[in-house]
């Protein structure tokens, strides 16, 4: 008789290409069903990363080649600096807002673009945009009452009006369909398109990716061929972690700062397995 030894797969970081900042780990104004923040009882959690602790992450990697730098947490825009952090981050590169899309009505999003267009080189007769502002975005069914059951009631009708409002002001968006209901991947995009068309929302802008949940009944023991911890380090408030879905875990602590960082991680967590099952970036733009 054999016995069966579960080792779990060392991932190495091979290049930093994506800083993910945690700007909050608590603070949310939504409770999505599925969230896998263990939020407290209380709604007001002051943990708010630093302006400081910013400047100094993006002093450390400036020798890296950092391609997009994503701002997350429970919801990076509840953060009071978040203009300032937003403006700061789109000096270095890209930036990608990982947001549930509450805070993004129309107001919101002229800023953004105004923020965007100030990036633009004056002496570039072409004048190109230098860094761009993305927005990460996410539902679980194309059917309004499905979805609002993973997430929040109010949260499918509110990420169709921000795609909608956000296409009209030419910026990019990523989708991420989070496929609990373990739907096949060509009916999720041919519904969504047809969701789209309805809405007149020009698709040509937004980009659809769909992950699957792994099950405590799943084995995955086979390595990733891609993941976000090989191109990618978390800062957060109280470290630098492996990446968002480890942030504040022990399992996925890699170092204090981004000055001396184990660029090695043991996937032993249940996100972990999640990665694996995907077999590719779950937070980083593909």
């Amino acid at each position: 008789m054999k016995n069966s030894i579960y080792t779990a797969p060392v991932y190495k970081l091979e290049e930093l290409n994506n800083l993910f900042i945690e700007l909050t780990a608590k603070n949310c104004n939504q409770r999505c069903h599925n969230c896998y923040i263990d939020f407290p009882l209380s709604k007001n959690i002051k943990d708010f990363i630093s302006v400081d602790k910013i400047k100094e992450g993006l002093n450390d990697t400036k020798f890296e080649n950092l391609h997009c730098i994503y701002l997350t947490g429970a919801e990076p825009m509840t953060h009071p600096d978040f203009n300032s952090i937003l403006r700061l981050c789109l000096k270095r590169c890209n930036v990608c807002i990982c947001t549930n899309a509450s805070f993004l009505n129309e107001k919101k999003i002229r800023f953004f673009k105004k923020v965007e267009e100030e990036g633009l080189d004056i002496n570039n007769e072409i004048s190109e945009i230098k860094n761009q502002i993305f927005f990460k975005l996410s539902l679980a069914h194309y059917n309004e009452i499905e979805s609002d059951k993973v997430k929040y009631r109010g949260n499918y009708r509110q990420t169709i009006y921000a795609l909608k409002t956000l296409s009209r002001y030419n910026f990019n968006s990523i989708l991420s369909i989070q496929n609990f209901y373990k739907l096949n991947e060509k009916e999720i995009l041919e519904m969504f398109n047809k969701v789209f068309k309805d809405n007149e929302i020009n698709n040509t802008d937004i980009q659809i990716t769909v992950s699957h949940p792994a099950y405590s009944d799943e084995n995955f023991s086979k390595p990733a061929s891609k993941t976000d911890c090989m191109y990618g380090r978390t800062l957060s408030q109280n470290g630098i972690y492996a990446c968002p879905f480890l942030s504040n875990d022990y399992r996925g602590r890699v170092g204090s700062s981004l000055k001396d960082y184990s660029k090695t991680i043991m996937a032993e967590t249940d996100y972990c397995a999640t990665c694996s099952k995907n077999n590719n970036f779950m937070f980083t733009i593909g």
